[in-house]
């Protein structure tokens, strides 16, 4: 049996617990998570080196995978554009049994995988592409097929499971194995499970994110400035950057239709915002760079 399918022995009496302790051992089992990421860090990082000159390229981020795993794909590839203006078009998720599955099960979905090597073909994938495989089990089908369709196309290919030796994680190009054991609810894995695979997503999407240079520092200088509350972070971000007043990064950020790198480089070099769009371009959107070229 799967370690994410074997019931724990540490807490076969769960439903007896008092809240406090059922709240604590919820909350305490969710650490195994973290510790999980931390031991495939070193894997975590060769995918991160491998992706970045691809995604440079004009590969596009896939997402693939099924139930909780798949609608966490969905999310990190979704978040993308509002936290790094990162096109959607670039940022593409598969979700066994279609768009609806995001929010309702569709039941049978997850064992087709001639399904999911149709689906994944139909996005006509290039070897430049990532695609993202996720299954907590590491054998989901829907999952599987989509791996050979982005082998056969030549596609980086990089695949997330919570068992040892899982056909997901030791048929794509990297395998990242999660080992956080049984789930103190038999099965459940969108519970430590989940959290770990969250925490991969996260790290590498923004990673990469990082080396393609959308963030300064560690500001998120890329982001788009689409509501209120979005707006005042522009500002905030600019004025830590800069050292300008509420008032100054205002205005320059309004010259420079809200892009927070523009703005930066305008007030830091004191040029106008057509010279520091310029220089932006020519150092590939690196704001280092740009307020060091001449």
């Amino acid at each position: 049996m799967l370690k994410t399918e074997t019931p724990s022995q540490e807490h076969a009496g769960l439903d007896q617990y008092p809240v406090a302790s059922l709240v604590d051992t919820l909350i305490d089992d969710q650490l195994n998570a973290v510790a999980a990421v931390r031991a495939a860090a070193d894997v975590i990082a060769a995918v991160v080196e491998a992706a970045v000159p691809r995604i440079a390229a004009g590969g596009r981020l896939i997402y693939v995978g099924a139930g909780t795993s798949g609608r966490l794909g969905v999310l990190d590839g979704v978040e993308l554009h509002p936290t790094f203006s990162w096109p959607h078009e670039r940022a593409l998720s598969l979700l066994a049994g279609g768009k609806g599955a995001m929010f309702k099960a569709v039941e049978g979905a997850e064992d087709d995988s001639k399904q999911g090597f149709l689906d994944l073909a139909a996005l006509l994938p290039q070897p430049d592409d990532v695609v993202i495989l996720l299954a907590a089990s590491g054998s989901t089908p829907y999952v599987l097929g989509a791996l050979d369709a982005a082998r056969t196309a030549g596609a980086l290919t990089i695949g997330i499971a919570n068992n040892i030796d899982a056909p997901v994680a030791a048929r794509a190009e990297f395998g990242i194995t999660l080992d956080t054991g049984p789930e103190v609810i038999s099965g459940s894995t969108r519970l430590k499970a989940g959290t770990s695979q969250k925490i991969v997503l996260n790290t590498i999407s923004s990673a990469i994110m990082v080396r393609l240079h959308k963030v300064y520092g560690n500001l998120m200088v890329d982001m788009k400035a689409s509501n209120a509350k979005l707006l005042r972070r522009a500002v905030a971000l600019t004025m830590h950057a800069t050292g300008a007043d509420e008032a100054s990064a205002g205005f320059v950020l309004e010259q420079c239709d809200y892009h927070v790198k523009a703005a930066i480089v305008v007030l830091l070099r004191q040029i106008p915002v057509a010279r520091a769009r310029a220089l932006l371009d020519q150092s590939d959107g690196s704001v280092r760079a740009a307020l060091l070229l001449q």
